[in-house]
């Protein structure tokens, strides 16, 4: 029952056990597991297999397009894709939304966004999957015409919500996910 146990485990663990209980070595899920000696005392060291692997993320920012305001980034680069985060209409030099109106936010919301997109390699074209937050539903229509403007078909994927606020008073916030080009994703 034992060693039907250790077939969940990975083949080291499956050495460490057997030395623990001086058991045989044995052919573990798989895995051959032989030694000189089954009351050998050390593991085997690790492989070196040259330089340490890519970091799994990577951090994209650019000052053309307003910072984040917390403990987060503008955008990240991982697994091929780049996850941009929720843009507001905030200018990028004063901070200050562009203008109370959503058609003006939704443009700037957008401009940002590309601006984020270009920093990571990328462009609206590249967008696979949206988020659109707003403050007000009503607003759909007016953010949709402005919104189709910008991304070419075939379209990204959209998810569109009312949210009850939004940070800083915005009326819009969108975020997006864009396909890295091959080779360009961590």
């Amino acid at each position: 029952m034992a060693w039907l146990a250790a077939r969940s485990f990975s083949a080291r663990a499956a050495y460490f056990g057997a030395l623990r209980t001086q058991a045989p070595l044995a052919s573990v899920a798989g895995s051959n597991l032989m030694h000189s000696s089954p009351n050998h005392s050390r593991p085997p060291p690790p492989h070196n297999n040259g330089p340490s692997p890519r970091p799994i993320k990577e951090a994209v920012a650019t000052p053309k397009a307003p910072p984040a305001l917390g403990p987060y980034n503008q955008a990240i680069k991982a697994n091929n894709f780049l996850f941009v985060s929720g843009c507001s209409g905030r200018v990028a030099e004063t901070g200050e939304f562009i203008g109370p109106g959503i058609e003006e936010q939704t443009g700037q919301v957008l401009k940002n966004m590309g601006e984020i997109l270009k920093a990571g390699g990328v462009s609206f074209a590249s967008v696979v999957k949206t988020t659109v937050m707003l403050a007000d539903l009503k607003d759909f229509k007016k953010v949709n015409e402005i919104y189709g403007k910008h991304f070419p078909a075939p379209y990204p994927a959209r998810a569109t919500i009312q949210v009850a606020a939004l940070p800083v008073g915005a009326k819009i916030e969108i975020d997006c996910i864009a396909a890295l080009p091959h080779g360009h994703g961590h």
